[in-house]
């Protein structure tokens, strides 16, 4: 299931769309794989079986929660919030980024793309049975512009108003020119009660679960231990066409553990039901128990077709010691990737050299003339590189110290100010270069120890902080670190929440993802032309240039990435005999398979 970051940052609606008529989907550029009256998305089975239930861990590392509200900056949110709420259009995961009707039974854009309306359903209703109206979705517009996360704000940061037209009807009407993401963009967006929020303070972190009109429901919960959530079988929703075949789990459980080892323990003994795997030393070597070796466990990959974004150790620009490029280059070359690669990671992952890698708008070689011409008009405001064949990262012999790569590092320290005195290195003032890598476990200290060796062998005074998952959020929020882990993941067609990454607002507003503080009107510009393409061509093209401009300033040291997902899971689930492509579909499109489950309990 897509999480609402996800679909804020891809959606975007097309040319296709512009005609003022009412659609039963919308997507960018126009095209739609599933017609008007469609039974159901091709990668469910429609008669799939509900009941039973999955315990998993979630998909966020955290190990505990302190609040149901994930829609705004305050406190560690739960696992799974997004299961409590429906939004006006859901997601097709076998597209790159259509939706279709959900509580909205069609969207209406206007010929000028200022405006675009929402027939409501008659039929929607929270779970108290109250019914879901244009007036709540207003209202949840306004809690979210007003008060919700700034990941959100930014994107929505353009909607001039949200409307009531009639009770089943909603307008939202939209300001200045760039509004291309925006009907897709308040269609993704969370639908909450509003005489519920009339009596609960919104902005609030809370342990008393909300309500809701999603296909799921808070049944149980121990904040650092798990949440359950029951499926409602009275989700109004539950026969539309987009939820045919999906939420087929009576309960699913979202189990929180301190660190890998109890969780992998866990796995074995069943105290959990599946567990993606993320660390390739134990994916190759861990995974010898017994219940694997008879089959009760599944050990699997899952082909994973979206874009591998960019996982990277990120510079925090903000701090005077890495704007200068030459330490951030420097820093880029005492990572050796291929010993690590060959000594930790069993050679299991291909370095990423892209913010946009296994995509479309990865650049290649040298500009062509359509990147050029979205390139030229800021040169004066460009690093050279930009013009020349895309940077690469470096390659090195492999042997964990290059001394070729080390030797450039330690020129471009000294060209930089930083010059070594016995064994430390200091600026003019005196002072040593001291760089704090912040991370929320112990599994990247091992990836880390072999780096900061060599950082210490140019004498740049480098640690590991370690702090636990609460801490990491509270530092991470101000970006009150030297250098820290992220992915930046753009979807298959990026738009304005592209500025939630590197837009120059971002820079300075707390808790967004610009990690490096990435402030430069060029690159906003060249969103700008992202958001403004008419095409897909447009679109990659932008992105291309946008691409060169960003691995220019080389404010990150990229990782690794793989084009699978590794999954463990104890036998008694069925699947559809169809993957979605955008997906693991797991949550949403699996179920449970009595017969396996017997089995699985007499230890067959």
């Amino acid at each position: 299931m897509r999480r609402i970051a996800t679909a804020l940052l891809a959606i975007s609606l097309g040319a296709a769309a512009a005609a003022a008529e009412p659609r039963h989907g919308l997507s960018v550029f126009g095209d739609l794989k599933y017609p008007a009256g469609f039974a159901h998305f091709d990668y469910v089975n429609p008669d799939a079986p509900k009941g039973g239930k999955m315990a998993l861990i979630g998909p966020t590392p955290v190990e505990t929660f302190d609040s149901f509200n994930g829609y705004i900056l305050k406190g560690d949110a739960v696992q799974g919030f997004e299961l409590m709420f429906d939004s006006l259009m859901a997601a097709a995961d076998d597209e790159p980024d259509a939706r279709y009707g959900l509580v909205a039974e069609t969207a209406d854009l206007a010929a000028d793309r200022k405006s675009v309306t929402f027939k409501l359903r008659g039929e929607a209703r929270f779970a108290d049975g109250s019914g879901l109206t244009a007036e709540d979705v207003c209202d949840s517009f306004r809690l979210l512009s007003t008060e919700g996360h700034e990941r959100i704000r930014i994107t929505i940061r353009d909607v001039e108003a949200c409307d009531v037209i009639s009770p089943n009807e909603v307008r939202y009407r939209f300001k200045g020119e760039r509004t291309r993401d925006l009907p897709l963009t308040v269609a993704a967006l969370p639908i909450f009660s509003k005489a519920y929020y009339a009596k609960v303070d919104f902005s609030k972190t809370t342990l008393e679960p909300p309500l809701g009109s999603g296909p799921y429901a808070v049944k149980s919960f121990k904040p650092g231990e798990y949440v359950t959530y029951g499926r409602r079988a009275d989700y109004w929703a539950k026969d539309l066409p987009v939820n045919k075949g999906r939420h087929n789990f009576d309960e699913l459980r979202f189990d929180y553990f301190r660190d890998r080892a109890p969780a992998f323990e866990a796995l074995k003994s069943g105290v959990i039901d599946l567990r993606e795997e993320f660390t390739s030393r134990d994916w190759a070597t861990a995974y010898d128990f017994p219940a694997l070796a008879d089959g009760r466990v599944i050990k699997a990959e899952l082909p994973d077709d979206t874009p591998s974004g960019a996982q990277g150790f990120f510079l925090n620009m903000r701090r005077e010691k890495f704007q200068d490029i030459r330490v951030r280059k420097a820093l880029n070359l005492a990572f050796d990737f291929e010993w690590t690669n060959k000594n930790l990671f069993f050679g299991l992952y291909t370095r990423t050299a892209s913010f946009f890698e296994r995509s479309p708008l990865k650049a290649e070689g040298a500009p062509p003339a359509d990147e050029l011409a979205l390139l030229e008009p800021y040169r004066d405001s460009l690093r050279p590189e930009v013009f020349a064949a895309v940077e690469l990262p470096p390659v090195s012999d492999g042997s964990g110290q290059d001394r070729k790569l080390l030797r450039e590092a330690s020129r471009l320290l000294d060209e930089a100010g930083w010059t070594a005195d016995g064994t430390m290195r200091r600026n003019a003032r005196g002072e040593t270069l001291d760089i704090e890598f912040l991370v929320d476990g112990p599994v990247f200290e091992r990836v880390l120890a072999p780096y900061v060796k060599n950082l210490k062998l140019l004498g740049i005074n480098a640690t590991i902080r370690t702090v636990d998952p609460a801490q990491y959020q509270q530092r991470l929020e101000p970006y009150d670190y030297d250098v820290t882990i992220g992915r930046f993941m753009a979807g298959l067609t990026p738009g304005d929440g592209l500025r939630i990454f590197f837009g120059s607002e971002s820079a300075t507003k707390p808790g967004t993802y610009n990690l490096s503080g990435v402030a430069s009107p060029a690159i906003d510009a060249l969103i700008d032309k992202i958001v403004e393409a008419k095409t897909r061509q447009e679109l990659d093209v932008a992105g291309r240039a946008l691409d060169r401009v960003l691995r220019a300033e080389q404010f990150w040291v990229p990782n690794w990435y793989k084009g699978s997902h590794w999954l463990a899971y104890w036998d008694k689930f069925g699947q559809p005999p169809v993957k979605p492509k955008y997906d693991r579909g797991i949550t949403d499109t699996w179920w449970y398979d009595d017969a396996k489950a017997k089995r699985i309990a007499n230890g067959n």
